[in-house]
């Protein structure tokens, strides 16, 4: 094999395929990133892991195709450093020879023969932008659970009902909800699938600012899998089997009050409470008719205490959080103000944004459950 390519154009499809390859692969084949050049000036790159895999495509200057195995993680290093040159690549034997300006590298070539084929991407069933696909994914993310013990909450669940996207994750203490609109192909599609969480907030990052990107669905073979395309580059995931919980009817239908508070100006306050919260422990959050005050910490340990103006509409009421899932609730709200739901101090309460003109956002929704009492 025989080629060279543009620096940045290397580098940058080296370093977005590498991001699949485990750091600590259970088989070490995973470590490989398959490199394909073709008579026809077309590179390929593509990598794996146990439930995802990674391929993309380039233009280059062939002069001898080839197909080999490298570690991709190193690669990827490599090609990060190079100085901004013309790359050559040149296997030699069994070693690949990586030459960009004064700089020479020469790294051992692996077995092909074990490396498996990555599986084709399943059929396109529409297109959703990617913008707003790497926003609603990052916005559910912050609810998936990171308990092994409880598999199915460790993803996404995605509900797709003709033009609408419903992506929904909870962990036991919260629950969020995202509904976005999207192009699919046929119209009365339906499907309700489980995609592990932190696989599909790493793809759509990377995906954020490709314009529109194709979904793909296989739901009939062996291994269910969705696929996600744009600009040559391609994912797949492998979905989880079960049965995920009913959780929107957890939304309750009716409440006592509502507050609305500027969400900066809250988040900041909740960052400095932080600072005096002990593990485990919640800050209080205290809502009257023109103001909320946060409170942290107890005893002779430190303290904070911080007012805000807030609007009430209700009965003045005391409920206590945690300071970590309130922040991260609020972070993800893009509005200028948030309005909280509630209808007990024991009952969940719901979060949305709401913009400077009282226009509600509930296109995004945050169940939150309080904690009971004050521990500090």
């Amino acid at each position: 094999m025989k080629l060279s390519v543009d620096h940045d154009v290397f580098a940058d499809a080296v370093t977005w395929n590498a991001r699949t390859i485990p750091n600590r692969p259970a088989i070490p084949v995973l470590a490989g990133m398959r490199f394909i050049a073709e008579e026809d000036g077309r590179i390929s790159l593509g990598s794996r892991d146990s439930d995802v895999t990674s391929h993309i495509t380039f233009d280059g200057d062939v002069q001898d195709p080839g197909d080999i195995l490298v570690n991709g993680k190193l690669l990827a290093e490599i090609a990060r450093a190079l100085p901004n040159n013309k790359v050559n690549l040149t296997v030699d034997g069994g070693k690949l020879e990586i030459k960009a300006g004064s700089a020479q590298f020469s790294i051992k070539t692996m077995a092909r023969e074990d490396y498996s084929e990555l599986p084709q991407m399943p059929p396109v069933i529409g297109t959703v932008d990617g913008a707003e696909w790497e926003r609603a994914v990052s916005q559910v993310g912050i609810a998936a659970s990171h308990d092994a013990t409880l598999p199915l909450l460790l993803s996404i669940c995605i509900e797709i009902d003709g033009d609408t996207i419903s992506l929904m994750a909870t962990d036991r203490f919260r629950l969020t909800l995202r509904t976005i609109t999207w192009e699919p192909k046929e119209s009365d599609i339906s499907a309700r699938i489980l995609v592990p969480a932190a696989r599909l907030l790493d793809v759509a990052k990377s995906y954020a600012s490709s314009g529109r990107l194709e979904l793909s669905l296989d739901q009939e073979g062996g291994t269910a899998m969705l696929g996600i395309s744009a600009a040559g580059r391609q994912n797949m995931i492998q979905l989880i089997d079960g049965e995920y919980p009913q959780v929107r009817a957890l939304f309750p239908e009716e409440v006592n009050g509502n507050v609305v508070m500027n969400r900066t100006e809250f988040l900041d306050a909740i960052k400095r409470a932080r600072l005096v919260v002990e593990k485990d422990a919640a800050v209080k959050c205290s809502l009257s008719e023109s103001s909320v005050t946060v409170e942290a910490g107890h005893g002779d340990k430190a303290q904070a205490s911080e007012t805000m103006e807030a609007q009430l509409e209700g009965e003045d009421i005391t409920i206590f959080f945690s300071p970590e899932y309130l922040q991260a609730g609020f972070a993800v709200i893009e509005e200028e103000n948030v309005r909280i739901s509630f209808t007990t101090a024991s009952k969940p309460v719901i979060m949305v944004g709401q913009d400077n003109d009282g226009k509600v956002n509930d296109s995004f929704k945050l169940l939150l459950m309080p904690i009971r009492t004050f521990v500090s």
